[in-house]
């Protein structure tokens, strides 16, 4: 595996993977990899014949008071980890890399609408920063297939959004969320959690799934479901929300909604905990 830090050296080797014919593949991350990203290059193999995966803690997309300073950065694990899964490429840029001008004065990519929900509400300009280095990253590598897990829902159809709009020719395959044995969807900031709050944890997804299964059976009384799920988390955590959405469009759920996705954010202490669970009602369909 390669490992770059320049723009000029990825580009140079992405472009004779491309002249030889290969399909390019994109796994964005912010590093700290577990099994759940190794789950997304292995999904990448699938899709194309290179991986590159890229590692960049983002500045844009943390606000005042958030983890960016001391958000873990592992980047020898990272990389024996990606050696074994046989990624082709890791671009590890820099801020300045990423951020010539500076990151204040940096052009900044707005997806209406999306941006500004659920886990836009409460952390207000983070989605602007994913956008941005999002379509950065896509300029750069101009893959052919980009992947991004389930688990960060709202993420994964803000950048569908932004490859429609901006007729990006670029793939997006979003990949089933990896989870512990006790259900827990795997991410970087479960390591903020203590022992015994990892023994909580499990409830966040449990309590989803709880909510999933009665849409399934039939219950239609949306905002009631919201505030039982609440309560059910409460006090071992403290939710920022729990709503139930169309799981293509993330409008709030209606009488006619079939596709539902029911997403939720919630604090264990130091970490933000975030998950969702999609169903499907109708014959045959189950809860995912």
């Amino acid at each position: 595996m390669l490992a770059v830090h320049g723009v000029t050296e990825l580009r140079d080797r992405v472009q004779r993977w491309r002249l030889a014919g290969e399909r390019i593949a994109l796994v964005p991350t912010m590093g700290n990899l577990h099994a759940g990203h190794m789950q997304l290059v292995e999904e990448a193999h699938r899709h194309a014949s290179r991986a590159v995966v890229s590692i960049f803690v983002n500045p844009l997309q943390f606000g005042p008071g958030e983890d960016y300073q001391s958000y873990p950065r592992t980047l020898d694990a990272d990389q024996a980890k990606l050696e074994a899964a046989r990624a082709d490429l890791l671009f590890v840029p820099g801020v300045e890399d990423m951020y010539p001008g500076g990151r204040d004065q940096v052009t900044r990519v707005d997806v209406p609408g999306l941006a500004a929900i659920l886990d836009g509400e409460f952390r207000p300009g983070h989605f602007s920063g994913v956008a941005t280095v999002v379509l950065k990253l896509f300029n750069m590598v101009q893959p052919d297939v980009a992947l991004f897990g389930e688990k960060d829902y709202q993420q994964l159809q803000i950048v569908r959004r932004l490859v429609a709009d901006l007729s990006l020719p670029v793939e997006i395959v979003g990949v089933p969320t990896v989870r512990e044995a006790d259900g827990l969807a795997m991410s970087s900031r479960n390591q903020y959690l203590t022992a015994a709050q990892r023994q909580q944890a499990p409830l966040l997804y449990r309590t989803l799934g709880e909510t999933a299964a009665a849409l399934h059976a039939g219950r239609r009384d949306f905002s009631r479901l919201e505030a039982e799920a609440v309560q059910k988390l409460s006090p071992q955590l403290r939710p920022d929300y729990v709503s139930i959405r169309a799981a293509h469009t993330l409008a709030i759920a209606d009488a006619d909604t079939r596709d539902f996705v029911v997403l939720a954010a919630a604090w264990l202490g130091k970490a933000r905990l975030i998950d969702n669970i999609q169903v499907t009602v109708g014959a045959a369909s189950r809860p995912r």
